[in-house]
C-alpha cells in the first residue's frame, strides 16, 4: 500500500471512530474503539492496537483527535502508553499482549516503570535489587525510587537482578509486577512543586509468576533498553505546532508585560529562544520521519536532550518575565503514603488520588510559570540525564571513543561498592 494509500485508510478510521463513538462521552470507552480500530499505535500490528504502518503516521491521528478534544492515553497513563506498552508488545507473548495492551490504552490501568534505585540511577545496570526463582515464581527483595505514578499505577515494569555472579549488564531480567500485590510498598516523594509525583517503592518477599517475565533470564538489560529508547521519544519525540508549548508562554508573558519593562536584550532573547524551540521541533519531525517500524533507535536521545536543556532556558525565562511575581508559589499538604498489599476495594478513587496530585492552594497555580520552572529542573534528570543523552550520541551517533568501562565484563559481586 502506498502511503498515499495508507493515509487515506487511516482519515476513514479516524471518521468511523468519531462517527461512531462520541469523543465526549466515557472516556475508556472511546480510547477502547480507537484501540480496536488500530488508531493506538498505528505502527502495531493488526490485533494490537494498531494498523502495522509507519510510526509517523500517529500524527496524523493524534491531530485530528485533537481537534475534537477526544480523550488521549497519554495524558492520564504516559509511562504506560510510551513506554510500557511497547515494551510489552516488542517482548511480551501473545497473552500478555492480549492481556495488558488495551487496558492499559483506555487507562483502566496505569503504568509505572521501576528501574532507577538510590546507588543506580544513570548507571542502571549497577542496581542490586534482586529477584530469587522459588519454583514458578520469583521472590523479589529491594528498592526503587523516582518511581513516577506508582502509587496509582496497576502494573509496574521492573528490572532486577536474577544472576549477581554474572556481569552487571547480564545478570538482569525483566518482569510484569502486580503493584497491589503483597510486599509492594509505594511512599510519595515530595517535590519541590508541592506535587508528589515520584515515589520510592520497596519490595520485601513480594512474588511474581514467571510467565510475568518479558524476555529470557538474563536478558533484561536489552528489555529496558526498549524501555529506555521509548521513553526518551516519548519525552522528546512529540511534535507540537509551531509556536506552541512553552515558548507561547513566553510570547504571552511579553505580550503583557508594560511597555517600560520592555527592551531589546529581553526581545533578542526572547527570539533566541522561540528559534531554538523551532530548530527542536523540526529536527524532531525530521527524526520522525526517517524511523522506521520497530524499537526506535539512539537518535531519539537526540530531542530529549534538546527538549530538556530548552525547556529549562524557556521557563527560567518566563519567570524572569513575571519579575517580582516570579517568586510566589502555592502551598501544598502532605499525602499519605500507599501501604503493601493496597488493593482495589480498599484505594476505591485513584482518579481522586490522581488529579489531586497537585495540590497546590491555587488550582490555576499548577499550570503557573512558577510550577513550570521548577518541575522542569527535572526534564534533564528523568529518562536519562543530558549527560547520558550527549555519551549515547557521541558514542552510538557519532561513533566517538566510548568511555572507559573497567568493570563491563567483572561478575557483579567482585565490583567493588555491590
Amino acid at each position: 500500500m502506498t502511503l498515499a494509500a495508507e493515509e487515506k485508510h487511516l482519515d476513514d478510521l479516524i471518521e468511523q471512530l468519531l462517527d461512531e463513538c462520541d469523543p465526549g462521552g466515557p472516556k475508556a470507552d472511546f480510547l477502547g474503539a480507537q484501540f480496536d480500530l488500530g488508531l493506538a499505535w498505528v505502527h502495531f500490528d493488526e490485533g494490537y492496537g494498531g494498523l502495522g504502518v509507519a510510526p509517523k503516521l500517529q500524527g496524523r491521528v493524534d491531530v485530528r483527535l485533537n481537534d475534537v478534544s477526544a480523550p488521549m492515553c497519554w495524558s492520564r497513563n504516559p509511562i504506560g502508553y510510551g513506554m510500557c506498552g511497547p515494551t510489552v508488545y516488542t517482548h511480551g507473548s501473545e497473552a500478555q499482549k492480549k492481556r495488558y495492551l488495551r487496558p492499559l490504552f483506555t487507562t483502566e490501568e496505569i503504568w509505572c516503570q521501576l528501574f532507577s534505585e538510590p546507588a543506580a540511577g544513570s548507571d542502571v545496570a549497577g542496581l542490586t535489587s534482586q529477584a530469587v526463582r522459588d519454583g514458578e515464581e520469583w521472590i523479589v527483595n529491594g528498592q526503587k525510587v523516582w518511581t513516577s505514578l506508582a502509587h496509582v499505577a496497576r502494573w509496574g515494569c521492573l528490572v532486577t537482578r536474577t544472576d549477581p555472579d554474572a556481569p552487571k549488564h547480564k545478570g538482569l531480567s525483566y518482569f510484569v509486577v502486580d503493584m497491589e500485590q503483597e510486599g509492594v510498598d509505594v511512599r510519595p516523594l515530595r517535590q519541590m512543586t508541592g506535587d508528589a509525583e515520584f515515589n520510592e517503592v520497596y519490595f520485601t518477599d513480594a512474588r511474581i509468576p514467571d510467565i510475568e517475565r518479558l524476555g529470557d533470564i538474563g536478558d533484561g538489560w536489552r528489555v529496558a533498553l526498549t524501555t529506555l529508547m521509548n521513553e526518551r521519544v516519548a519525552i522528546g519525540g512529540g511534535h507540537a505546532p509551531r509556536g506552541s508549548g512553552p515558548i507561547a508562554k513566553s510570547v504571552r508573558l511579553w505580550g503583557e508585560m508594560a511597555d517600560h519593562r520592555k527592551n531589546l536584550a529581553t526581545k533578542d532573547r526572547l527570539m533566541r529562544l522561540w528559534i531554538k524551540s523551532e530548530v527542536a521541533r523540526l529536527t524532531k519531525i525530521r527524526a520522525s520521519q526517517n524511523r522506521g517500524k520497530g524499537v526506535p533507535g539512539p537518535e531519539g536521545s537526540t530531542g530529549k536532550l534538546a527538549f530538556a536543556e530548552n525547556n529549562k532556558d524557556i521557563n527560567e525565562f518566563n519567570v524572569e518575565l513575571l519579575g517580582p511575581r516570579g517568586m510566589l508559589y502555592g502551598t501544598y499538604a502532605p499525602e499519605p503514603s500507599r501501604t503493601s498489599g493496597t488493593t482495589a476495594a480498599n484505594s476505591s478513587d485513584k482518579s481522586a488520588r490522581f488529579r489531586s496530585n497537585s495540590d497546590v492552594s491555587d488550582p490555576d497555580e499548577a499550570c503557573s510559570a512558577q510550577r513550570n520552572f521548577l518541575r522542569s529542573r527535572a526534564n534533564s534528570i528523568e529518562g536519562g540525564t543530558s549527560e547520558v543523552m550527549r555519551n549515547i550520541l557521541g558514542e552510538r551517533v557519532l561513533g566517538l571513543p566510548g568511555d572507559i568501562r573497567t568493570d563491563k565484563d567483572l561478575p557483579f559481586t567482585e565490583i567493588p561498592n555491590n
